[in-house]
């Protein structure tokens, strides 16, 4: 794996809920591209994501942009998150994340998400302010 993605990091309890995939970082745009597969307990009686639960895919897709563009050593601990559901995720779709750092300094880092369909099609977008901390490990946080 690259360093901006820490080998540990697939074995996180959330990235086996959210059917978390990691694709790559464009290190000149700050940019994490990830692929979700959306599993049915993910979903409500309407068929689609659950809106909390997307957000949680808004914020894996952020916080390892941040990850990735420290080289794996930070992780952003969220004091907010924006988002704007555009359009209803269906059960089954792949889901592609894109994760950008805005802007990242010493105490606030910025950070913005978008999810979409493969063909494109905009589902959700959001914003975060967070704080950026040293990345806990597995064996640090007893997950491991």
């Amino acid at each position: 794996m690259a360093a901006y993605f820490p080998d540990d990091a697939s074995g996180s309890p959330h990235t086996a809920l959210l059917g978390s995939q990691f694709v790559s970082f464009d290190e000149a745009t700050q940019t994490a591209t990830m692929r979700f597969t959306v599993k049915r307990e993910m979903c409500t009686w309407r068929g689609g994501v659950q809106g909390g639960l997307i957000a949680g895919y808004l914020d894996d897709v952020m916080g390892y942009a941040f990850v990735a563009a420290t080289g794996g050593e930070m992780a952003p601990l969220n004091l907010e998150i924006s988002m704007t559901l555009i359009r209803l995720i269906p059960e089954g779709a792949t889901v592609i994340g894109k994760g950008r750092v805005v802007k990242a300094g010493r105490r606030v880092v910025f950070l913005e998400g978008e999810l979409l369909a493969e063909d494109g099609t905009v589902y959700a977008r959001s914003t975060s302010t967070a704080i950026p901390t040293p990345r806990p490990s597995p064996t640090e946080t007893g997950m491991s």
